[in-house]
């Protein structure tokens, strides 16, 4: 019996390369580096004549400086591409309605099928023109980021951060990573009574501003009975409202008050 396999590669392949072809902006090679850094992605290739990584692109690439300095430089794409079983390609909108054109989204499943261990590399063509078609041809699938007519390119590390983002959330679904942030315990919800004595709070308090008018006011209850109900309140929020409650009724309290009568006032 066949057994179905959904490891990307196998356990045993490492996160796929990003390739820059022939990148002409420092700042888009350091961006694309620190793009790749946020998504768990380590190895990078960069096929020649690459500019000259200045200030600006060490400055885009913080954090990523392993990225960076960890770089293989390559003369040509077909010798960047040596050592990957599966070199996916970026395709831009003229590309689109070619066989073998798949979204982001769909890229995760492609490299699922592959065998175990299987090496992949994603190439990303220069900011002008992106790949030439002898380049294109060197790769299966091509990958095109839909998007709106109206500026339908993306920034070199914009692209980048697009696909690893796809492939990075991915292994966090089948647990092969970890958010950087852990997510909050839930709250914890408040007891009944706690939500019934603010209730009765709340109607007091419409009581002394003459809100209890006529015999409306017991439907009004009932709904706002219904309302705390639905919000399902948890304890802490539920003594912030007891609180506000407080807070109303001493004020209400102190307006009563004639002034020379008040703590505060003021007496020749």
């Amino acid at each position: 019996m066949e057994i179905a396999r959904d490891d990307r590669g196998g356990p045993d392949a490492p996160p796929p390369a990003v390739v820059l072809v022939r990148p002409r902006e420092d700042g888009n090679v350091g961006a694309a580096c620190r793009a790749m850094a946020n998504m768990g992605l380590s190895e990078l290739v960069l096929v020649e004549p690459v500019v000259k990584i200045g200030v600006l692109g060490r400055a885009f690439a913080k954090g990523a400086d392993h990225v960076l300095d960890g770089a293989r430089r390559a003369r040509s794409l077909a010798e960047a591409v040596e050592p990957y079983q599966r070199v996916v390609g970026t395709a831009a909108l003229r590309a689109r309605s070619a066989s073998g054109v798949v979204a982001p989204r769909e890229l995760p499943a492609v490299l699922a099928a592959d065998p175990p261990g299987t090496r992949a590399a994603l190439v990303f063509g220069p900011e002008v023109g992106g790949l030439t078609n002898d380049e294109l041809a060197l790769c299966h699938p091509l990958v095109n980021v839909p998007c709106d007519p109206v500026q339908p390119t993306l920034n070199l590390a914009q692209a980048v951060l697009i696909l690893a983002y796809e492939l990075f959330v991915d292994r966090l679904a089948r647990g092969e990573g970890e958010a950087a942030v852990e997510p909050e315990p839930p709250p914890e919800p408040a007891e009944h009574g706690q939500v019934e004595a603010l209730f009765a709070q709340g109607v007091d308090l419409l009581r002394r501003v003459d809100f209890a008018r006529d015999d409306t006011f017991e439907h009004v209850r009932r709904d706002l009975r219904r309302l705390l109900a639905r919000a399902s309140l948890s304890a802490r929020e539920t003594i912030i409202l007891r609180g506000v409650c407080r807070r109303l009724d001493y004020a209400l309290d102190r307006a009563e008050e004639p002034a020379e009568a008040r703590p505060d006032s003021l007496h020749e």
